[in-house]
């Protein structure tokens, strides 16, 4: 295992504020252990909503990739990333309606063009640790399913000289400069996670909103017919993460405020008004003292769970 560069940690993501809402605090806390992280996030996020009334306009809406794009920015200052990077795709918007159907969005990419661009990204960041979302996508938006789609290629291709040949260089079969003059080897990862918010930790947020007098997104309406309590019961089981299925528990404590102040960071995204911030700092520091990984899959790793380290078994 090479000792003469920072172990590095990639995580993909869908949309700007993704990154920070799921993965913000070991982002951070990789940092400050001396790693090297890269984040890699697949659209802009230019078909979102605007959740702030005041920012809602027609030409907010109209430059809203850039605008999430200055938004990641600052939100990457407050948790000492200093490197991302795009896919290039569109954003998909949700299922069913005109932007899930242009032929720009990841939704409607080539899967195999979209896992050879992040393949592409793996070999020249050559990162030790990826972590995606699940096959779900978390919530089923299809950025994020996709995401997970294109994660799941590149751990696999990225290390195989078969794959993606026109990448490397003419040493690994490809059509590339040599190496000496910058060209590309393959490149494998060693351990991919998934990310998760564990069913203890929604119960303990929803309890922080009763508590507040406020409804939790996670709550059932009383006036639900039998085929929307079917629905949602159908999506809850899609969406939850059992406390037993969790393998890495990452303590960020530390890094509370600084997620915090990054999620705050995405504006047009994270109305004060939502329940997600609306409970507020303490509760934050309360219920979402740690963030959640499911191991997946490991290359050449002494694997030891429960883990309290993306890299355990690496340093």
């Amino acid at each position: 295992m090479p000792t003469d560069r920072p172990l590095t940690l990639m995580t993909v993501h869908a949309h700007p504020d993704d990154e920070t809402i799921g993965t913000g605090g070991t982002m951070a806390r990789a940092v400050r252990d001396g790693h090297r992280v890269v984040l890699v996030t697949c659209t802009r996020g230019e078909l979102g909503e605007i959740v702030v009334p005041e920012l809602d306009t027609p030409d907010n809406h109209r430059r809203l990739g850039e605008i999430r794009a200055g938004e990641l920015e600052a939100a990457m200052a407050d948790l000492g990333v200093t490197e991302w990077e795009n896919l290039g795709y569109r954003d998909s918007d949700m299922m069913g309606r005109a932007g899930n159907r242009d032929p720009r969005s990841f939704w409607q990419a080539d899967l195999d063009e979209a896992i050879g661009r992040l393949v592409w990204l793996v070999r020249v960041h050559r990162p030790d640790v990826m972590t995606i979302y699940n096959s779900f996508g978390g919530y089923g938006h299809p950025d994020h399913i996709r995401s997970h789609l294109v994660g799941v290629g590149a751990w696999e291709r990225a290390g195989d000289p078969t794959c993606y040949s026109e990448q490397l260089a003419p040493e690994f079969g490809g059509s590339g400069p040599s190496v000496a003059d910058g060209g590309l080897e393959p490149w494998a990862p060693l351990k991919l996670y998934e990310q998760a918010i564990p069913r203890s930790v929604r119960e303990r947020m929803s309890e922080q909103l009763r508590a507040r007098g406020m409804t939790s997104p996670w709550a059932l309406p009383e006036d639900a017919t039998p085929e929307q309590r079917a629905e949602f019961e159908e999506r809850m089981d899609l969406m939850l993460v059992s406390d037993e299925s969790i393998t890495t528990t990452i303590d960020i404590r530390d890094f509370v405020d600084a997620k915090w102040s990054a999620i705050n960071r995405h504006a047009t995204q994270m109305s004060p008004e939502m329940p997600f911030i609306a409970i507020g700092l303490d509760a934050w520091r309360e219920t979402w003292a740690t963030e959640a990984y499911i191991l997946r899959d490991s290359r050449d790793v002494d694997v030891r769970l429960p883990e309290t380290d993306l890299f355990a078994g690496l340093s």
